[in-house]
C-alpha cells in the first residue's frame, strides 16, 4: 500500500499575460503539471480575477496593457492577497527587479523562458509554505501564529526554527491527517531534496522534543499525522 497524502487537484493558478500564444503555453504546461488554469490579458481583469478567487499562484507579466504588472502586484497586495506570485519580464535592469520584488513579487523570470523552467518556478512557490486562512491556526494546545512567527503550546511560547515552524504550519494545516513523508518533503523544504533521506523522520524529532507533547504520531508505513484532539 503506498503512502497517503491530502487529497489535491492541484493548484489554482492565474495566468496574467497580453501575449494571447504565450499566455496559452503557459497555461498548457502548467495544466500539464496539474494546476487549475485560468487566463487574462491585463491588469484590470488580474484585479477583479484575484477579488474573486483565493489563487495559490499568480504568474504575472510585468508589460502589461493599462496596469503594468508592478503596480497589479502593489494593489493585489494592498487588498490581501496572499498568493504567490511570480513576474514575468523582458527587462533585465537590476533597478526593474528590485522594483517587482518591493511591489511584493516572490520571483522574477526573465523572457524568453523554458516552461520547464517556468512549471519549476512555480513548484517552488508552491513549496515554500503552506497558508492559512488565519493568520492564528489552534488545534488542540498548539497555536501558531502565522503573522509573528510565533509558536505556543498550553499558553507557552516554543522557540522553533524556521523549518519546524514550517513544519508545524504543515501538521495544523491537516489535522488528523496522515502526511506522507514525500508529500512533506515537497510542502515544507523549499529546495530538491532526496526522497531516500530522512530528514523528515530527524525534523520530526526535533518537533516533537520542542513541543514537549505527544501531538505528532507515527503511522506506520505511511508517514505522520497531528492528533486533532
Amino acid at each position: 500500500m503506498s503512502a497517503a497524502a491530502p487529497a489535491s487537484t492541484g493548484a489554482r493558478v492565474l495566468v496574467v499575460e497580453d501575449d494571447a500564444l504565450l499566455a496559452g503555453l503557459v497555461a498548457d504546461g502548467l495544466q500539464a503539471e496539474g494546476h487549475r488554469v485560468d487566463v487574462c490579458g491585463d491588469g484590470e481583469q488580474a484585479l477583479d480575477h484575484l477579488a474573486d478567487l483565493d489563487y495559490d499562484a499568480v504568474v504575472l507579466d510585468l508589460n502589461l496593457p493599462g496596469l503594468d504588472g508592478i503596480e497589479v502586484c502593489r494593489l493585489a497586495r494592498q487588498s490581501g492577497c496572499t498568493s504567490r506570485i511570480l513576474m514575468l519580464t523582458t527587462r533585465t535592469d537590476v533597478a526593474d527587479r528590485v522594483d517587482g520584488l518591493d511591489a511584493g513579487a516572490d520571483d522574477y523570470l526573465a523572457k524568453p523562458f523554458s516552461l520547464q523552467e517556468l512549471a519549476a518556478r512555480v513548484r517552488a512557490l508552491l513549496r515554500r509554505s503552506v497558508t492559512a486562512v488565519a493568520d492564528q491556526v489552534t488545534v488542540g494546545t498548539i497555536t501558531l501564529d502565522l503573522a509573528s512567527h510565533r509558536a505556543h503550546v498550553s499558553g507557552r511560547e516554543v522557540l522553533l526554527t524556521n523549518r519546524s515552524f514550517a513544519l508545524l504550519a504543515a501538521f495544523l494545516a491537516h489535522p488528523g491527517e496522515v502526511l506522507a513523508r514525500t508529500w512533506l518533503l515537497d510542502h515544507v523544504w523549499d529546495h530538491a531534496v532526496d526522497y531516500r533521506s530522512n530528514l523528515v523522520d530527524v525534523e520530526v524529532r526535533r518537533l516533537r522534543a520542542r513541543l514537549g507533547v505527544d501531538a505528532i504520531e507515527t503511522v506506520r508505513g505511511l508517514g505522520y499525522r497531528l492528533r486533532s484532539g
